[in-house]
């Protein structure tokens, strides 16, 4: 996940980029996949400390993987580009000659370039259509949800999705608010319906859960468990970072039963999180947790 910066595409924050590489422990002549490249910043590091081998860049928005494939032009030899979700990870690979990895990274956070254009509908703060499809050829978008679903599945989502305990009143008020077509309006409804308790705007859960039901984040987070570590060579990594306790807890749970069957050995005993110094350079990075394992 990087920071938003919406005139900027071209600097970047990747999260916790050192402590990723280190526990990929990347080989020159290894195949590495990096399943969410964004903006292509965690792409990019692999790419650059391979000679023989290359990285298999996938993402689900095929407008981030062109702007990925831009500013990685002069590494463009050592990168394989994938449109895809996780779920497609057989695809990416049998696509590239590949039945095995060495690596695979998986950040979870939403891109820089999803977060500061507008017209995706991600972000409260930039105003825009009720959107938030990663990719944007999937049919069902957000405003269809907010204005579509019955206020007691509506309700239900925001709490089981976003954990948001005030979920039954705010989908009373957009019920009550309907027809809602933008981003600005959503989190207007929300804040007159509940009042701030923190730093954090009062929508802010709401829209996490919207985003994870239309992209079915966590139903996508489930086929990469079960699918990677088979598709991952002995004594190959798996990385992935979250940013929500919801994501968190699957990946633990599933790192914990690798390890507990002996198909795979933790290599983080504890969670790690970003260090100081670089949530004061990248403050998004903050609820940012990494786990990592080594295939048996």
């Amino acid at each position: 996940m990087d920071a938003p910066e919406a005139s900027n595409y071209t600097a970047h924050y990747p999260v916790m980029l050192a402590e990723s590489l280190a526990y990929l422990a990347i080989r020159p002549n290894g195949v590495y996949v990096d399943a969410t490249t964004g903006m292509g910043n965690h792409t990019q590091a692999i790419a650059e400390r391979l000679t023989e081998g290359f990285v298999i860049a996938c993402d689900r928005d095929p407008e981030s993987i062109e702007r990925a494939r831009a500013r990685t032009e002069l590494l463009s030899g050592r990168i394989r580009w994938f449109h895809g979700t996780f779920s497609m990870l057989p695809e990416a690979l049998d696509q590239n000659g590949v039945t095995a990895v060495d690596g695979l990274l998986a950040d979870l956070g939403v891109s820089r370039y999803q977060l500061t254009t507008a017209e995706r509908g991600f972000s409260l703060m930039e105003d825009g259509p009720l959107d938030m499809r990663m990719d944007r050829a999937q049919r069902v978008t957000a405003a269809d949800l907010v204005n579509e679903l019955p206020e007691k599945q509506l309700a239900d989502l925001i709490y089981g999705l976003g954990e948001e305990r005030r979920s039954r009143r705010i989908a009373r008020a957009i019920v009550r608010a309907r027809p809602i077509s933008t981003t600005g309006r959503l989190a207007e409804v929300i804040e007159q319906a509940v009042p701030r308790t923190g730093r954090l705007h009062p929508a802010t859960q709401t829209f996490m859960a919207l985003r994870l039901e239309v992209n079915q984040e966590l139903e996508q987070l489930d086929s990469l468990l079960a699918i990677a570590p088979d598709r991952i060579e002995s004594g190959g990594r798996l990385v992935v970072i979250t940013f929500m306790s919801i994501e968190d807890r699957k990946v633990k749970r599933a790192f914990q039963e690798l390890a507990r069957t002996g198909r795979a050995t933790m290599l983080t005993k504890h969670v790690v999180r970003p260090a100081a110094s670089e949530i004061a350079r990248n403050p998004a990075s903050r609820s940012a947790k990494l786990r990592a394992l080594a295939i048996a």
